[in-house]
């Protein structure tokens, strides 16, 4: 079952120009059916309890994204939803397998379970997560890849793992497809693609296309390793741009977004390109292996930026 990323509309902010918190849900309604019908077949939501460094400062909103999900699932027909990703310490194994579960029934069969090792310290301090070592997040993500696939699959399930176990667990109802799409994020090249190989059913890697054609290359390595078809996995990558109808206005944007709180690194990170440049762009990552574009803009309150984004990218990854 690969992951059903093409297109993805990533949404990691939630203060946009003039909308306060009883009109924020109307808003990001209006967001994802615009995506809907502009070609996307994906939206995603960060797993986060305040903002992080990347896109603003921590006081700025944050929803819990399981919840969210599911309430923007029941107002859509066809996007598909998901957490890019989840962390692997702020949830329960179990409890997120039946989260995922509920959202794959809310949406009639569109949702995909998205996970990966967890990284912002200051956010496990502030909430009380405890936060091992990396190794050993690796290892508790390891348990939390056997016993979620066994929920999806299995009415009834066990696992005992080096830290994360289950005992005749029910998942009822199963989800509506007999599985769920696990995506595995991150680009660590020992460990993450090892359990991308084994485990996931789409990857989302970071980087320009050449970088990303070289993590495809060791993601390649580790399906002959384990003896898994590399054509199973869906992958996909992040991209940071604006777009506009011209670069001038695209950098225009980018300014206002910039003054409205964007950080300065992010700023840094983010192209900005017209609808040939993005199209370029597209059939550059297209071109070395990548099946699927996810990212977030910096103007999505926007809905015409949706809507262009939208149809440059569609043509060229939505099939």
């Amino acid at each position: 079952m690969r992951a059903p990323i093409q297109l993805d509309l990533h949404l990691p902010n939630f203060n946009y120009p003039g909308v306060g918190p009883e009109a924020v849900f109307g808003k990001l309604v209006d967001i994802v059916t615009t995506a809907e019908e502009s070609g996307f077949t994906s939206v995603t939501l960060m797993d986060h309890f305040h903002q992080i460094p990347p896109v603003g400062s921590p006081e700025r909103w944050m929803f819990d994204g399981p919840t969210m999900l599911a309430a923007l699932a029941a107002r859509t027909k066809t996007i598909n939803f998901g957490l890019l990703v989840g962390g692997v310490t702020y949830h329960n194994a179990a409890q997120h397998a039946k989260s995922t579960t509920t959202l794959d029934i809310v949406s009639g069969g569109r949702a995909f379970h998205g996970i990966g090792a967890g990284w912002f310290e200051d956010e496990h301090r502030a909430y009380g997560f405890a936060m091992p070592p990396l190794g050993v997040r690796f290892e508790h993500l390891r348990d939390h890849l056997n016993i979620v696939r066994r929920m999806f699959t299995e009415e009834q399930s066990s696992y005992s793992g080096a830290h994360l176990s289950t005992a005749d667990a029910y998942n009822n109802p199963q989800p509506l497809r007999g599985d769920i799409p696990i995506v595995i994020g991150g680009s660590g090249e020992r460990k993450t693609l090892r359990l991308v190989a084994e485990f996931g059913d789409g990857c989302n890697l970071f980087g320009a296309p050449d970088n990303a054609e070289r993590l495809l290359g060791v993601l390649r390595g580790h399906c002959d390793d384990v003896g898994r078809d590399y054509a199973e996995i869906t992958k996909t990558s992040m991209a940071s741009f604006v777009v506009s109808e011209t670069v001038d206005e695209a950098k225009a944007k980018l300014a206002t977004a910039a003054e409205n709180g964007l950080p300065a690194d992010r700023v840094a990170m983010t192209q900005t390109l017209d609808a040939d440049g993005l199209r370029a762009l597209g059939e550059a990552y297209r071109s070395v292996g990548i099946e699927g574009l996810t990212f977030s803009l910096p103007d999505v309150h926007d809905l015409d930026a949706i809507r262009l984004a939208g149809a440059t990218l569609a043509p060229v990854f939505v099939e």
